[in-house]
């Protein structure tokens, strides 16, 4: 088993800017990617940003050019660096973690709240 845990939500104004946190513990070695995905009120959960092992990266349409999304391997923690928040970002965003070994999400932190105020 592969545990999630998230820090980092919050409230800001808009124009403003929050980090993300995640730390995977457990049977970290079947991970081969870690990622975001958000939900807000009413809608389904998206993406946001994904990163590989080995460093690629791909991200939402929406939050390109605002968001970064990066991971220190010796600490088994990714992060998501959110520039220029808008309201439109409001959402519970919850980590996960890609079984190399099901080829699938199986992992998913327990959430977090960004709210951005306009």
């Amino acid at each position: 088993q592969v545990q999630l845990v998230e820090s980092g939500g919050g409230l800001v104004q808009a124009g403003g800017s929050l980090r993300l946190s995640c730390k995977a513990s457990g049977n970290i070695f079947v991970i081969n990617a870690m990622g975001w995905h958000r939900q807000a009120p009413g809608k389904q959960r998206e993406l946001v940003a994904g990163i590989t092992t080995g460093g690629s990266t791909n991200y939402a349409d929406s939050v390109k050019g605002r968001f970064t999304i990066s991971r220190d391997n010796g600490k088994n923690t990714v992060y998501l660096q959110m520039n220029s928040l808008e309201p439109k970002d409001t959402a519970v965003y919850y980590c996960n973690a890609h079984n190399s070994y099901s080829r699938r999400i199986d992992y998913w932190g327990q959430g977090t709240q960004v709210t951005v105020s306009s």
